[in-house]
């Protein structure tokens, strides 16, 4: 006897075939029920874990049609064993294969010191080069209004400035608030040293330890810590930590966005 389907649902009802993707750490989706989105960290049988931007991770069942890529329906199947190209930069961006450098803007970010500097490039590096902005360091602020007037900032170069310990009623608040220039973007995070602004689990710490008046932070966080007293060997140990984005708190990922936006945007 032959055999016919029971499937009677007319074609043009049935849902169309969604694409499959490979959970490939790195990978930004969403999971439509819930409204989480983060970055694929582990697949395992059955289940991924996404991080978001935060540091929280959830843990979702490999169903068909279960997540959101860029806004489209897919399936998430577990990565085979070969090795795949990243996805997504250090920022979270989507990667560019093959891109290159875009020839430098006129306009520049500003940033304080060396370590600032080298921080940027680990996480935003890749996207700076796209854009093709340029970093530079100024040891210090207190000249801030008068390095502004004479890089003269206007509609083709913007100036983007990222300051530390920027909260209200400071030095770096009041200099900050001398800068007019409709064409220069002055903002900051709260930290007293931009090594705050990576998260101690990441550092592989409990918190970043509090350092008494008068003493120099820098070497007060590692006599605090055990580490030996060598700020340039405890920096290169905390670089060494930040592999993305998801290694550094909201309040520098939301400010470096800010200012790349910022110089970027024609007029």
């Amino acid at each position: 006897m032959r055999q016919y389907s029971a499937d009677l649902t007319p074609p043009w009802k049935k849902p169309k075939p969604v694409p499959e993707v490979a959970a490939d750490p790195g990978l930004v989706v969403e999971e439509p029920g819930t409204g989480f989105c983060g970055a694929v960290i582990r697949c395992e049988a059955g289940t991924v874990t996404l991080e978001d931007r935060f540091g929280k991770h959830r843990v979702f069942p490999l169903e068909p049609r279960g997540f959101l890529l860029e806004g489209r329906v897919v399936t998430l199947v577990r990565p085979s064993s070969a090795p795949v190209r990243p996805t997504r930069t250090a920022s979270g961006s989507v990667a560019v294969p093959g891109a290159r450098a875009r020839v430098a803007r006129a306009g520049r970010i500003y940033v304080e010191g060396r370590h600032d500097a080298e921080l940027v490039e680990r996480v935003w590096g890749d996207d700076l080069r796209i854009e093709g902005v340029v970093v530079e360091y100024l040891e210090g602020i207190d000249d801030l209004p008068a390095i502004v007037d004479e890089f003269g900032p206007g509609p083709d170069a913007r100036l983007g400035v990222l300051v530390d310990h920027l909260v209200p009623g400071t030095k770096e608040s009041r200099i900050a608030e001398a800068v007019t220039s409709e064409y220069a973007l002055v903002v900051g995070h709260p930290y007293i040293d931009v090594w705050e602004a990576v998260k101690p689990a990441s550092v592989g710490i409990p918190s970043w330890p509090r350092v008494p008046r008068g003493q120099d932070w820098k070497t007060g966080v590692c006599r605090s810590l055990g580490w030996p007293e060598n700020t340039g060997a405890a920096w290169q140990r905390i670089l060494d930590s930040v592999r993305s984005y998801r290694d550094l708190e909201p309040e520098l990922l939301g400010r470096v966005e800010e200012l790349i936006d910022f110089v970027t945007t024609p007029e």
